[in-house]
């Protein structure tokens, strides 16, 4: 049963009642409420007590909880923590504000009940403040927005949980991620945020809004929601330090405040003085009389009371020079809460910001785009994790399973809430943090299979109730490596599709060598092929696999649906003859009609085409995949299926990483963070051998290429996309020289120095060659300054549209006409002294890091069409592999080996964003991916989406689920400027573009037939009963 605490708000978990400790006592105040009041006139000065603390950097999540490992940074939260609370404790004056809900309940969990109590106290009266407050302060660059929305519920959950109303946060609170997304600030406003504090924007951008006294602004998040997206944003004036001189903390070395006039070390005067005229030009740059001065630093307050007690006089005595100065200036201990109240109540006008602050620069050689790319195993295995997150939530939803699982799907959101941080996701991390993450999240992953075989096991039993218990392994398909299949004579495949809609997908189990047939859940035969597995993937250190071979045949799945699949292996030495048959299918799953069973398991064969001399390889019937094999650079030629469109070549290329002793910027070196190539113009990389896989089911043209480089280009007969995977490493260093590889796609559009990236995985941003929108920019690293961040998406157009779909976070650009450029890997041997301490040389056994992946390459302008291979390459069906040794075809026939979870699809326009348990209710979300530019409202009746869950009422909440939609408030401002109906028309563009027009925000629900406007996320909790 839903409570609601003081204020109407949501208690997002009904396992934890409200009690008397969450309500305000009389005479306590919280939230707003609780803010010091201002003064007119004067200059108000916000002195905000506060910690950064990075849930993993240079050390574990463990070690700087426990604070281990000081040797390396002297860092305990615990002890941060505890001294926060004995501090607050002695004076009700004093205030604090705690981000990464990670650490908190960690600490939280471990307290006494005396602590506990404190705590509450604390916060009901708003001198604990809580701000962010997601699982950790997650990266803006590389994290795709599904996972953001959940590390954020899952972090508000457990503040709303244990301190209702006093524990909202109010404000979003990042500080330390390297540039800013407009993305995530539409998700902040939907999640009922009343503004954003940003730590870090380019130091261009920040001279020029300095200047103008526009560092507070209105950011509108996305277009087609307009006003709903827009929230107060502010950049803070230091970073997050504080002003230098004034850092009263065990990690610094500045001089405590002295008032004892008898002692030789009396510096009052003199340190107020400094502040003062701190504030004062600090104030200069502001529309109002407020500052905001951030008192702390990365693991600050491991001994609060060094701060407090100098703080404590930092406030008095300044505030006595001012009076007796008459220089009207009042300080007091504040909160950003406080701070953005105090703007609001001041009523400015402001600036307007309809793009994002990408990419960051701290200085003209100083590029933050190397973190793109950065570790791009770590970023492959969060999504990884990620789609198996969305998989164990929807089927213990589905399948109706014990409650008590719950506890391990918390493991795994707890995991990918610290994958999020701008230290993990983003490979900015020493070494040995970087397998500790991967470790999290692998024993999560593991843990949470269990689910997995629970749902599974129960679908296969049925209506019987009984089966043989299934293990539904979890295998290595980035590596070509699965025991079961390899080991096995006889096994099941298993398929699950996270996606409310239908998907096919290729489905390749390594194998050895052999003959094979695979059987569908109707019992028929279906077409498969065998691939040889390349020397280079079977040569991946550490491996561990006797597969030599790829066993391919397309699934095709029901939305939400599992389907198992038979396979055995069969003793025969007959050959399937090779190339070009053409198939008749006759059913869903692709079965042959014309009886030819050879046919349906065919082997296919390598050709190696390098010394042919031809300019392109054609076989009847096909495009030419392939030209210019002995040229120089690894060019390969595409066309689209039933496509007209133009060819594109591939091409392989490395930048050599700067060298340097980061004393000064023109010494800066490449490394974790910064891009920095010595050179404007990347060294291609020549082919030295081709061949071609022609089959019933799909051909490709592998390409080896200088540098430890493969490049298949794939087509499969059912897909319209081409698949292009890549085998890169290791990268050789043995000339003493780091190397960032990238991958160049060639096409004959022009698109005049424009191109197209996603922001987390949503809304398409228009980038300019050599351009900012808002600012006129000087660019002396003409290559890092042009790449932004690709969650999932990249094109170019001019007419015709190109588009590269990744498998992971990469960094992107168009540096050259009808070109699109990703960087797939990086291998440095500098640190480039932003604290790291060590450079980005990833190796595996001694050797270097290979990284294997997949880009998928579209032609189509249909949004829907994009949409739905967006949604696919990011949450792809789950395959699993169990050995069935024992099991006839005969007692594989009798098992459910086809569920399907829900009654019709999704139509086109809407995805089901979240399915996951809620108590006894289940959390929904749908999000509908169409933009205004098309008929895009859309009605669903949540009663008719699922199989055997009868929906009995819903009620709306925030994104982030933790209030009710009916009691958020959103915020307006006064604002200067326009917004326009399309910020990527009206960038770079002289032709006219509306100005936005927002309108009345009217739901047209009628009881669970509820519509979706464009780009809307909804959430619901719903309460359920189960009819099957």
């Amino acid at each position: 049963m839903l409570v609601l605490a003081l204020l109407c708000l949501l208690s997002i978990s009904s396992s934890v009642p409200l009690h008397d400790q969450i309500t305000p006592r009389p005479g306590e105040t919280c939230g707003y409420e609780s803010c010091p009041k201002t003064e007119p006139g004067v200059l108000n000065v916000h002195i905000v007590p506060h910690t950064h603390d990075d849930v993993g950097w240079l050390k574990t999540v463990d070690q700087y909880y426990y604070g281990s490992r000081n040797n390396i940074q002297k860092a305990g939260v615990q002890y941060i923590l505890d001294s926060v609370v004995k501090e607050l404790w002695e004076d009700p004056k004093r205030r604090f504000i705690y981000v990464e809900t990670a650490f908190f309940w960690k600490w939280w969990v471990r307290q006494s009940r005396r602590v506990k109590s404190k705590v509450h106290t604390l916060v009901r009266q708003g001198r604990l403040q809580f701000v962010g407050g997601a699982w950790s302060m997650n990266d803006e660059a590389a994290v795709h927005y599904q996972s953001t929305i959940d590390q954020f519920t899952w972090g508000l959950s457990k503040l709303n949980e244990t301190f209702g109303y006093c524990g909202l946060p109010r404000v979003g609170w990042q500080i330390d991620p390297f540039g800013h997304s407009r993305e995530l600030a539409s998700l902040l406003s939907a999640m009922g945020y009343d503004g954003l504090f940003l730590g870090r924007i380019d130091y261009q951008d920040k001279r020029t809004r300095l200047r103008d006294k526009t560092m507070e602004m209105v950011w509108r998040g996305d277009d087609d929601l307009g006003k709903k997206s827009d929230i107060f944003t502010g950049a803070l004036y230091n970073t997050y330090s504080p002003p230098a001189g004034f850092c009263f903390d065990v990690l610094c070395d500045d001089e405590p405040i002295v008032d004892d006039a008898g002692s030789p070390l009396y510096n009052v005067d003199n340190k107020m003085t400094l502040f003062l005229n701190y504030v004062k030009k600090q104030s200069q740059h502001y529309r109002t009389d407020n500052v905001i001065i951030t008192m702390g630093g990365d693991f600050t307050y491991q001994d609060a009371a060094m701060w407090y007690t100098n703080l404590d006089k930092l406030i008095e005595y300044s505030n006595l020079k001012a009076a007796k100065d008459d220089l009207k200036i009042k300080l007091f201990y504040s909160t950003p809460n406080c701070y953005l109240k105090a703007i609001k109540d001041a009523n400015p006008v402001l600036p307007t910001k309809q793009d994002d602050f990408f990419p960051y620069a701290s200085d003209p050689t100083a590029y933050w785009t190397g973190y793109f790319t950065s570790r791009p195993t770590t970023k492959y295995f969060e999504r990884e994790g990620n789609a198996y997150l969305q998989m164990v939530k929807q089927l213990q939803v589905l399948s109706n399973l014990e409650r008590h699982n719950e506890f391990i799907l918390n493991e795994l959101k707890s995991a990918m809430g610290i994958m999020q941080h701008h230290d993990a996701i983003t490979g900015t991390e020493k070494q040995h943090v970087a397998h500790d993450y991967e470790r999290i999240l692998s024993t999560a992953i593991d843990d949470a299979l269990l689910v997995a075989r629970q749902a599974f096991n129960k679908a296969a039993q049925g209506d019987s109730g009984k089966a043989p218990l299934f293990s539904y392994d979890r295998c290595h398909f980035n590596e070509s490596r699965c025991h079961t299949s390899e080991t096995s004579e006889t096994f099941m495949v298993t398929v699950y599709n996270p996606l409310a809609w239908g998907v096919r997908e290729a489905v390749k189990l390594p194998v050895t060598y052999g003959h094979y047939e695979v059987y569908a859940p109707n019992g028929d035969k279906i077409v498969t092929q065998l691939v040889e597995i390349p020397d280079e993937v079977k040569r991946i250190p550490n491996r561990r696999s006797e597969a030599t071979h790829e066993l391919v045949f397309i699934a095709h799945l029901h939305p939400l649906g599992v389907k198992s699949f038979y396979v055995k292996r069969v003793s025969t030495t007959k050959r399937a003859i090779a190339n070009g048959s053409y198939l008749e299918w006759i059913s869903g799953e692709g079965v042959r009609s014309d009886g030819y069973l050879d046919r349906l398991n065919q082997i296919a064969d390598v050709k190696d085409l390098t010394n042919l001399g031809l300019d392109a390889i054609v076989d009847e019937g096909k495009e030419p995949l392939w030209e210019d094999a002995n040229g120089t650079g690894a060019a390969f030629k595409g066309t689209m299926k039933k496509r007209e469109t133009d060819d594109f070549k591939i091409s392989f290329a490395y930048y050599p990483g700067c060298l340097g002793n980061n004393e000064v910027p023109a010494n800066r070196s490449s490394g974790a963070y910064i891009f920095r190539p010595n050179s404007t113009k990347a060294i291609g990389l020549n082919v030295e051998s081709v061949s071609e896989i022609s089959g019933d089911l799909l051909s490709e043209v592998r390409t080896k290429i200088r540098g430890n480089v493969l490049s298949i280009k794939r087509v499969y007969k059912e897909f319209d996309f081409i698949e292009h995977e890549w085998l890169v490493g290791p990268i050789s260093v043995d000339d003493g020289i780091g190397k960032e590889y990238v991958v160049k796609y060639q096409t004959d559009i022009i698109n005049n120095g424009e191109f197209y990236t996603d922001s987390n995985g949503r809304q398409m941003l228009k980038r300019k060659l050599n351009a900012r929108p808002q600012w006129n920019l000087t660019l002396t690293e003409p290559v890092p300054g042009n790449y932004y961040p690709v969650t999932n998406e990249i094109y170019i157009e001019n007419g015709e549209r190109f588009t590269v779909l990744t498998d992971r976070s990469q960094g992107g650009t168009s540096l050259v006409e009808g070109e699109v450029e990703l960087m797939l890997h990086r291998r440095l041997l500098h640190d480039d002294a932003f604290g790291v301490g060590e450079a980005l040389n990833e190796t595996v056994l001694g050797s270097g890091l290979v990284v294997r992946g997949k880009h998928r390459i579209l032609r189509s302008k249909d949004p829907v069409e994009i949409a739905k291979s967006v949604f696919q390459m990011h949450l792809p069906p789950v395959v699993f592999v169990s050995d069935a040794s024992g099991l006839s075809y005969e007692q594989w026939m009798r098992l459910e080996n086809c569920k399907k979870f829900v009654k019709t699809p999704m139509p086109d326009g809407l995805h089901l964003l979240t399915l996951e348990p809620w108590g006894d209710q289940i959390l929904l979300r749908i999000e509908n991916y169409k933009t205004g530019a098309e008929d895009s409202t859309i009605e669903i009746d949540l009663q008719g989406i699922f199989n055997g869950i009868h929906i009995k009422s819903v009620k709306e909440t925030t994104l982030a689920a933790n209030q009710w939609l009916d009691d958020y408030d959103k915020w307006t401002w006064n604002t200067e400027g326009d917004f326009y109906e399309s910020f990527n028309k009206k960038y770079g563009s002289f032709e006219a573009v509306n100005k936005a027009v927002d309108g009345p925000d009217v739901r047209e629900d009628e009881g669970l037939k509820i519509k979706l406007k464009a780009k809307e996320i909804r959430s619901f909790i719903a309460d359920i009963e189960y009819t099957d």
